[in-house]
């Protein structure tokens, strides 16, 4: 039963799997002073400039190392409402930094200055945690993206208060696709302080990484890598993975084909009468609201998450092995399911 619940339910693309096979030839250097992530950090370099590299097994694990080399126990994260951090990591940045998420109410999943301004009151109050790290997702949990512009806003606002500015990165291949530029100008230029890139969730096995981008994030950033149990002994597994991601464009292509399913979802739903989608498909995730009679028997033959119980709003994920005949199946299925019911 293929499945349109989420990305991290995709297989590994070929060519990460040959990576792989071909990191296992013999022996190397073992915590990431081997040949391969040399390599690798050097093709981070050049899609990125500038920039430290460390290897983490899982998105929770890469957010929690970007956290703790920018936050301080008594300081605080400030994010949105549905940010990975606050609803889907068991509290592990709190746990682990002691630090305090502030999550904001938005509409779209996206941050902007207006909204951030009022929790910036109590910054040299010591009865207060003080706002140090503003955190946004790109693309965001509801789908939609930051533009270049909004992003610059933000950046800037945050470093004239004197804040960094951490980009959970998950599905940040799926959102420089949609925004047709380069991995720097979407980031970097733009002006993130650290950030993680999101590989299980685009066609690797295992594995993500953290990039810093500035130097002060950098200082005890291996210390708080090894503390957070991210360092990986046989790291050329991980930066194998990503040498691939990185070249001949495999991160861009595999993310345009799963934003242009995404999309191909979106148009062909919203042709059958009683479906609505509720929010923009900017990326690879289609967010929508059906029949309420229609969402078990459509679970029954694809799996896909009830995204808010109250509203009964669902999202439906494509990936990079999601094919067109998949998606017009999926389409006929629920409207066969909704016309069964008149």
């Amino acid at each position: 039963m293929k499945a349109f619940a989420s990305d991290n339910y995709s297989g590994i693309h070929p060519e990460i799997l040959d990576a792989i096979h071909n990191a296992n030839s013999s022996h190397a250097i073992s915590y990431g002073d081997d040949t391969l992530t040399t390599e690798t950090n050097s093709l981070f370099e050049k899609h990125f400039g500038p920039v430290k590299v460390l290897y983490t097994f899982n998105g929770t694990g890469a957010n929690v190392v970007a956290l703790k080399c920018a936050t301080l126990p008594f300081q605080s994260v400030i994010c949105t409402q549905y940010a990975h951090i606050h609803v889907d990591e068991c509290g592990a940045p709190v746990q682990a930094i002691g630090c305090t998420l502030v999550p904001i109410a938005t509409e779209d999943g996206k941050l902007n200055p207006g909204l951030i301004k009022p929790y910036l009151s109590a910054k040299g109050n010591v009865h207060h945690n003080q706002p140090r790290v503003i955190s946004i997702s790109q693309s965001t949990e509801l789908g939609t993206v930051y533009s270049l512009e909004e992003l610059k806003i933000l950046c800037d606002f945050a470093h004239a208060n004197d804040m960094f500015v951490h980009l959970d990165g998950a599905r940040i291949s799926n959102a420089v696709a949609a925004l047709d530029v380069s991995l720097k100008e979407a980031t970097v230029d733009c002006g993130v302080d650290i950030m993680s890139f999101g590989g299980t969730k685009n066609g690797m096995m295992i594995g993500e990484a953290v990039l810093i981008f500035n130097k002060e994030l950098q200082q005890h950033a291996d210390y708080f890598h090894k503390q957070s149990a991210q360092l990986f002994s046989k790291n050329r597994f991980i930066a194998a993975q990503f040498k691939a991601l990185l070249s001949n464009n495999l991160w861009k292509r595999m993310a345009t084909h799963a934003n242009k399913m995404a999309r191909l979802l979106a148009e062909e739903v919203s042709k059958i009468e009683g479906v609505q989608i509720t929010r923009s498909t900017d990326a690879n995730g289609v967010f929508a609201i059906i029949p309420e009679h229609a969402i078990v028997p459509l679970q029954e033959k694809f799996r896909f998450y009830v995204w808010d119980e109250s509203t009964l709003e669902l999202r439906w994920m494509c990936s990079f092995d999601t094919t067109e005949e998949e998606v017009r199946h999926f389409t006929a299925t629920l409207q066969q399911l909704i016309k069964k019911h008149h």
